[in-house]
């Protein structure tokens, strides 16, 4: 025959612990060895035992959490750009194309096929939303889009060399090794 490690007095001891608002972990190491956390948990289910709404937790509820403006799912849309503000091109690039664009989705995410342009037009989950449906010109998209979304950047060896941390500054000129960014 096995002996329990709840006896009476440790029942009576658990009961009144519990119901003051101690964690589990506390009861156990105040009731001695042979008592873990799980042992008064268990023991806690088996004897049926709540704590009403008035007794101290032994740990404060976290303050509920407020969402950040980043976490929001207000997306805003981006702003259109103007002709005028896009210096330096010429107007056969993205604006011209965006004039060759349709105006409204022509096809939805479980229409659309292979071989059709995949531009998205308003924001997912809302109303309205769509796909431009064109036939594909490049990559994803129909001539238009492509033009929009595959533009090329002026690369240089300098900005190049700034993109991975290496001041290119008056020393690369002369003719000396670049320093790294500290």
């Amino acid at each position: 025959m096995t002996v329990s490690i709840w006896t009476e007095d440790r029942i009576l001891r658990l009961t009144a612990l519990w119901l003051e608002g101690r964690t589990a972990a506390a009861i156990a190491s105040d009731l001695g060895h042979g008592v873990s956390r799980c042992a008064v948990l268990g023991k806690v289910y088996r004897l049926g035992l709540a704590r009403g709404p008035d007794v101290r937790r032994a740990r404060p509820a976290a303050p509920p959490r407020t969402r950040s403006p980043r976490e929001t799912n207000t997306a805003a849309r981006p702003a259109v750009r103007s002709p005028g503000s896009l210096k330096g091109r010429s107007m056969i690039g993205p604006s011209a194309a965006l004039l060759a664009a349709p105006p409204a989705p022509k096809a939805t995410i479980l229409s659309v096929r292979a071989g059709q342009c995949r531009w998205p037009y308003g924001c997912s989950g809302e109303a309205g939303f769509g796909l431009c449906g064109r036939p594909i010109a490049r990559g994803a998209f129909c001539a238009a889009h492509a033009a929009v979304g595959y533009q090329k950047r002026q690369c240089s060896a300098e900005s190049l060399l700034r993109m991975v941390g290496i001041d290119c500054g008056p020393t690369r000129r002369a003719g000396r090794r670049p320093r790294a960014v500290v």
